[in-house]
Parts: C-alpha cells; structure tokens; sequence
C-alpha cells in the first residue's frame, strides 16, 4: 500500500535549541542561516516533484489495472480445469505453510478462485477475495479479507464474517491443537483461519502482503516450485556427490583380482608364475625338436650306410 510523501520541516528560529532534548543548538550565524534555509527552498521543490512523480505514477498503474483484468480473470478461468491448484501453490510457499493446519489445507482444496482487487484510489487500499465451491467447513461462497485507511489515516482491515457449519470451525481446533503441541507462533497467526480473521496490527500483515504483491501477480511458480527445484539440479546433487565417492572407493581399491597388469607396473607373484610357466614350455619344445633331429639324423646315417653296401655288393670285380 503506497504512503504519500512527507514534507520537510520548517527550519527553526536561530537560537530556539538549547540542547537539552537531545538536539544541537541553534547557534547558527546569519549566513549560515540563510544557506540552510536555500536548502530547505529547494528540498521542498524536490518534494513536490516527488508528490506529482507518485500521483502521475499512480495514474499510470491505475490505467495498467484495468488492462491486466481480463487477463487475471482468463487466467483464473484456466486455473479452475487444474484440481487442488492454489492449496498447491499455498502449500508450496514456506510462509504460508508455517500457518497452515492439515484440515485448513483439507478446507483450501475448495478454494477455486483467488482475486486480489486494488480500490480505485490505489492508496486507499485493496481487498483480496477467496471463492469457494460448496464444503463441509462453512456456508460462505466468498471469504474477503479488505486493507484501507481509516477516518484517522492509520492503516485498518476488515473481513467477512465466516458461517462456520456445526462442529467444523477451525479457528477453534486451531487453537486447542497450538496448546497442546505448544507451538510458538506469534498469536496474530497461529493459523490460517485465525489470520484471516486477525485485524490487530495490518500495516505489517506480511501475508497480506505476500498474497498481494507475490502471489497473485505469478501464482504459477508456487505450484510448479517442486519442479523447478528439480530443473536446478538441486534433487541431483546428492547423486552427483554418490558418483564422485564411488570413484574414489575404486582408485582406493585398485585393480580386482585376474586383472591384467600394464608392463612396468607392479603385479601379483601369480603373473610372474605364469610367465616362468611360458617360458618352461618353450624350452621343452625346444628339447622335443631337437630329440626329434637327433632321431632324424640317426636314421638319415643308417639309410647312408645301407645305400654304400648294395653299391659294395653291386660292383664287379676286375
């Protein structure tokens, strides 16, 4: 709710503190005087500046507000085909769910529209109403809770009177589940029922606030708020942190057993055996072949032998 700009004081008489509430003396010389008072000449022209800034400011969010209104209520029209979207979206804001009570929440899935109306003079005030479709909790079809200034200027508010059906005011369940779970909320909002029909302090109702200045101008980022967690790695971190532990248990660990060991490196007494192995093998081929020659030139020497004899035999004598 915008506040109007305040004016600067009058300067006052030369001379007129004494010092004894706390200020300095006026004991300013006539020059100084004088300068001090340009200042405040031109400190009050800025100030009226501001005055017609915030009033033509003013006229121009005026003229905004009726061009956003169709779109609010398109919007609320689609909102309605979503089951249970604004208790999502209240449950999905952490100020609201501090005050929210589990049959609250249960009474807020009726809720099927939410419209947060602006009075014609802008600083006067807004109202934020809350429809709702037939419920097991209260006959009203309307809840309106209504921000203005009063005949004296300070800040006031107003709501509607809510017919609670037999035995289903929340208010009172409210109150006797806060005592007997010794909650400490602050007494103006110990739910959300309560707050609504709390009217003790409303220049710093900061749900008002949240509801009109938050909520309602994008509620779609509360009821999507789980998703784009999710779209921000913020679900992912902890299995990004899994993965890098893993890693490190496998380095601490080293190769498993019947890996194979690069050349160079330090492997098990078993790759060695296999190695000795390897070469026992080829020194026992080796002594197979060369009994084999042996054997072959063995028997190369008898066929040589038998070949001169029957040339022996085969000559005739002279």
């Amino acid at each position: 709710m915008s506040s109007p700009c305040k004016k600067v004081k009058k300067l006052e008489d030369p001379g007129s503190g004494d010092g004894n509430d706390g200020s300095l003396p006026r004991d300013y010389d006539l020059e100084i005087q004088k300068t001090l008072e340009e200042i405040d000449g031109c400190q009050n022209q800025i100030d009226g500046l501001n005055e017609k800034a915030s009033d033509e400011i003013l006229e121009v969010e005026k003229k905004y507000n009726k061009l956003r209104k169709p779109y609010f209520q398109k919007r609320n029209d689609i909102i309605k085909r979503i089951p249970n979207f604004w208790v999502t979206a209240f449950v999905n804001n952490k100020k609201i769910a501090e005050i929210l009570e589990e049959e609250e929440e249960d009474a807020l899935r009726y809720l099927n529209k939410l419209e947060v109306e602006e009075f014609e003079d802008i600083k006067s005030g807004y109202r934020i109403n809350f429809y709702f479709d037939e419920n097991p909790y209260f006959e009203n079809g309307v809840l309106t809770k209504e921000f203005h200034l009063g005949s004296s200027g300070d800040p006031a508010s107003q709501s509607t009177s809510i017919r609670w059906k037999d035995g289903s005011d929340l208010t009172k369940r409210s109150k006797g589940k806060n005592q007997l779970k010794g909650r400490k909320r602050p007494l103006s909002h110990r739910s959300f029922f309560d707050w609504f029909t709390d009217h003790g302090d409303p220049s710093s109702d900061e749900i008002a606030e949240l509801i009109k200045d938050d909520m309602w101008p994008n509620p779609l980022q509360y009821y999507l708020a789980p998703d784009m967690d999710v779209e921000n790695g913020i679900e992912g971190d902890g299995d990004e942190l899994d993965s890098d532990e893993d890693e490190e248990d496998d380095e601490e660990l080293g190769p498993e057993d019947g890996e194979e060991v690069n050349e160079g490196e330090e492997g098990d007494d078993s790759i060695v055996v296999v190695e000795d192995d390897v070469d026992d093998e080829d020194e026992e081929e080796e002594a197979v072949n060369d009994e084999d020659d042996g054997a072959n030139d063995e028997d190369d020497l008898l066929v040589d032998e038998d070949v001169e004899h029957e040339d022996a035999e085969g000559e005739e004598p002279e």
